[in-house]
């Protein structure tokens, strides 16, 4: 069984062929200490928090929702990237801001982006060159569309419970889906209806961390008890894991997925949202 969507993911050896093509966008999503002792020549730093949020209150380091669209355009003129940019993120943690970083181009519009299939893992345990020299490319002009059939507000997920089109998939751990871990939310549970699996499933446990076969995700998937003819919403807490998940179903052929963008930290956290732990 093949991907459904090989063309989500790049190969080290294509991005090899393409370090040095300026239509080649290259951004590594790991904290500025870990670029700054060594990234994938020609890659840029993304320079705001990697959940890619809007602005936080003082103090805080992010806020709870995506950025918004100008200061995304923004963000992206920064890094050189254009509308027609093709962009290759990745990162050292299984892919987990990579598929973040997906999610947020294709929800604005950008649907040309291919994530580093293993990313920073696979990259050094291949032997590949690295370079400590940050790149600093030229500005570029980028143009935000929003999308808004891949997103989903606490509105939304409410007026999809129970819905028997509609599937909800609670990527968490363990703890946080049985509410032993409250992760700081003033309440804990899940949503009723959800079904549970957690993001690192999705990833081999190696060193390579690639993604699974396709099979092993589609079997995943199905023993979890989701369905390719349902619609899909994913969460986690702040919608970094839910966009992970999104990208796996995505890979191997779901469709009409919507991620929760402020997931359990906006739901657990209001008054009108119902949870559940049994």
């Amino acid at each position: 069984m093949e991907y459904a969507r090989p063309e989500l993911l790049v190969e080290p050896d294509w991005l090899m062929d393409h370090l040095d093509d300026p239509g080649v966008r290259i951004i590594d999503c790991a904290v500025l200490e870990a670029y700054r002792r060594a990234h994938i020549p020609g890659a840029v730093h993304l320079p705001v928090h990697y959940y890619i949020k809007e602005s936080g209150p003082p103090g805080a380091d992010h806020g709870t929702f995506v950025m918004p669209p100008r200061e995304f355009e923004a963000l992206m003129g920064r890094l050189g990237v254009s509308n027609e940019t093709l962009v290759v993120p990745y990162d050292d943690n299984n892919a987990l801001l990579a598929a973040r970083m997906w999610w947020v181009l294709n929800y604005y519009g950008h649907p040309n982006v291919r994530v580093l299939n293993g990313g920073w893992h696979r990259w050094l345990t291949e032997g590949r060159p690295v370079t400590f020299h940050a790149t600093r490319p030229a500005p570029a002009t980028f143009v935000a569309r929003p999308n808004p059939d891949l997103i989903a507000d606490a509105e939304y997920l409410k007026a999809h419970i129970g819905d028997p089109s509609c599937q909800i998939l609670d990527a968490r751990t363990d703890e946080e889906w049985n509410g032993t871990n409250d992760r700081g939310n003033r309440r804990v549970g899940r949503v009723p209806g959800a079904k549970h699996l957690e993001w690192l499933n999705f990833v081999e446990k190696g060193d390579l961390r690639r993604f699974l076969p396709a099979e092993e995700i589609d079997r995943l998937l199905a023993e979890a008890g989701f369905s390719r003819d349902r619609a899909t919403i994913t969460y986690c807490q702040g919608g970094i894991r839910a966009a992970h998940a999104a990208f796996a179903m995505t890979l191997v052929g779901y469709d009409n997925i919507r991620v929760y963008d402020g997931s359990m930290r906006d739901w657990a956290n209001r008054d009108d949202t119902p949870l559940t732990l049994e």
